[in-house]
């Protein structure tokens, strides 16, 4: 497969873990407002109830259904709520994705391509679906329960729309610190992240959160257009 064959395939597995990361918090944010006894849930509660921003490093990897892992990566991760975050890939190659509130952004710096597509299109189907509503991402998800493993307490949580892409998504806490976050989707793949040097509601420049297109890149998409004044 050629370089631009894979980065295609790339954008759309870089895309999909942005969002769901970003649905991960987003839920997270609304089950902080129920009143849980399950330790995963009263988690999940203490950490997002007061998160507005988080900055942290990460290492994913995506796994086929066989167990293989089909690629590793690292970079770090920055976000702001309500619907912001910027997902700098570092390794195996140096890509940005960037949702500034209205578009997401996806960038090649080898291939110079800029990927972009509307942020409410590339939510439609998730469970994120409306970034600044609360109330429709908890409705989309039913807590399942929390297990323990080696000091890690996970969270369970399942989509209430079967045509949401994954199957369930579990985050998992030390000490009282969300490091882990794993997604299984519909087609047997997963995703894992681990975060760590996690800094929460510290300032993140907004510029951290703008996209300009290069002059010298090609831009596949169309952008949303900017609310009239």
């Amino acid at each position: 497969m050629t370089r631009i064959g894979q980065t295609w395939r790339k954008d759309r597995r870089v895309i999909r873990a942005g969002i769901l990361i970003l649905a991960a918090l987003l839920v997270a944010a609304t089950q902080g407002k129920a009143q849980g006894t399950d330790p995963g849930e009263a988690l999940v509660n203490d950490f997002v109830n007061d998160i507005i921003t988080l900055e942290a490093r990460f290492e994913q990897a995506l796994i086929d259904a066989e167990g293989a892992v089909v690629e590793r990566s690292t970079g770090t991760l920055e976000i702001e709520r309500p619907g912001k975050f910027r997902w700098s890939y570092a390794e195996p190659y140096e890509q940005w994705l960037v949702a500034d509130g209205r578009n997401i952004w996806s960038y090649d710096l080898d291939l110079m391509q800029v990927t972009v597509k509307p942020q409410a299109d590339a939510l439609a189907n998730t469970p994120a679906l409306l970034l600044g509503g609360a109330e429709d991402a908890l409705s989309q998800f039913r807590f399942d329960g929390s297990s323990v493993e080696e000091g890690t307490t996970w969270g369970r949580m399942i989509p209430v729309d079967t045509s949401s892409g994954f199957e369930r998504m579990e985050l998992g806490f030390e000490a009282g610190s969300l490091t882990r976050m794993v997604f299984f989707d519909n087609l047997e793949q997963t995703t894992f992240v681990a975060l760590y040097d996690v800094r929460t509601n510290e300032p993140i420049d907004a510029v951290r959160f703008v996209f300009e297109v290069p002059e010298d890149a090609d831009l596949v998409g169309t952008p949303a257009a900017a609310d009239p004044p």
